[in-house]
């Protein structure tokens, strides 16, 4: 039996520190548990169709993702609660992802702000609910520009907060003042001003790209006539994502959903991203050979952040960057960009 790979003991390393309820509402899905479920075994599914003699004696993964070069074409998902996996949250996530030389995810959620953010020196892309009112969201989205964001991501699959159906406490009762929300403006705000707009259409993406003068990214996309609208509308990139199964449950996971939205918007320039379930540099080789520019991993990070702050989130990239270059000699091909989808097929099981 062989040793254990590191990323396979980090969810239970985590589940050991981190407050029951806080454990539970990283790793939950929504309803059923349906969506969240399937989400690696989908990656795991699709078979590679090798090519032999080609030179592989040196692997570059090095891209660049909006014109941020990276080292390797893995990036660290937004996701909230970073103070409850690690004191200095979003602060050593971001070291951790600088040390890997990545490009940071940051949710418009963070209790960080966006200057302390932007002192890091660490790349970072915004992701922003546009909120009832907009005035929260124009100065949420101003203070970002002026941290230095290099990207708004824009979250387009929660016009309504997917139902968790988990018993036991809730995570929020655990917040304490600053964990949470460090970028909202100041403001007597209402519960209804805060909740999710539910009338967006895609006039939405000129209008944040006009505001901040940033490249937009669709985040929540899973069919290809919606990335298509995208790309008429002016996005720049799209994430191909169910939210980590936290939506609607039963949405096709992102491994099946790639290949028709990377085929309905080649040729536009648009870059295409994706996330969900992915634990191994062979998801990863799959993501890219499907149209994926890079991927994106969330709960992992988040595990590795609770168990080793910043150096954890720096091994996990590295590592899986390094599983990613072994397959990549094994596949054939030396760059992410020569990779190809005829790679990749899904076999008839019977």
């Amino acid at each position: 039996m062989g040793r254990m790979r590191w990323i396979d003991t980090l969810e239970a390393a985590a589940a050991e520190k981190l407050p029951e309820a806080v454990y539970r509402y990283f790793r939950q899905g929504s309803a059923g548990g349906v969506s969240v479920g399937e989400a690696t075994a989908a990656w795991s599914a699709y078979r590679f169709r090798p090519r032999v003699l080609n030179d592989v004696s040196t692997i570059d993964l090095s891209t660049t993702v909006l014109g941020v070069p990276v080292d390797s074409p893995i990036l660290v998902a937004p996701s909230t609660l970073h103070r409850m996996a690690d004191p200095d949250g979003e602060i050593a996530m971001a070291r951790g992802v600088g040390a890997a030389r990545s490009a940071l995810g940051v949710s418009s959620n963070a209790g960080t702000t966006f200057a302390e953010l932007g002192a890091t020196g660490v790349p970072w892309w915004l992701q922003i609910y546009v909120v009832r009112n907009r005035e929260i969201t124009r100065r949420m989205l101003d203070a970002a520009v002026e941290g230095g964001a290099r990207a708004v991501v824009l979250t387009v699959d929660t016009p309504v907060v997917g139902r968790k159906e988990d018993d036991g406490d809730t995570v929020w009762g655990l917040v304490k003042p600053g964990q949470l929300l460090a970028n909202l403006p100041d403001g007597d705000w209402t519960d209804d001003d805060l909740a999710k707009a539910d009338d967006l259409n895609p006039d939405v993406i000129g209008w944040l790209a006009e505001r901040t003068g940033l490249p937009v990214v669709v985040k929540g996309v899973l069919r290809g006539d919606d990335a298509k609208r995208c790309a008429d509308a002016g996005a720049a990139g799209i994430i191909v994502s169910n939210h980590g199964g936290r939506q609607l449950d039963g949405s096709i996971p992102t491994a099946q959903a790639l290949p028709e939205v990377a085929e309905a918007v080649a040729g536009t320039g648009l870059e295409v991203y994706v996330d969900g379930g992915i634990r191994r540099g062979e998801h990863i080789l799959t993501a890219l050979a499907l149209g994926a520019r890079a991927v994106f991993v969330g709960r992992p990070a988040l595990w590795a952040l609770t168990v080793g702050s910043s150096a954890g989130v720096a091994r996990l990239l590295t590592d899986l960057s390094a599983e990613l270059d072994h397959s990549m000699r094994l596949i054939g091909h030396s760059t992410p960009s020569s990779l190809t989808p005829d790679l990749v097929t899904t076999p008839h099981l019977n």
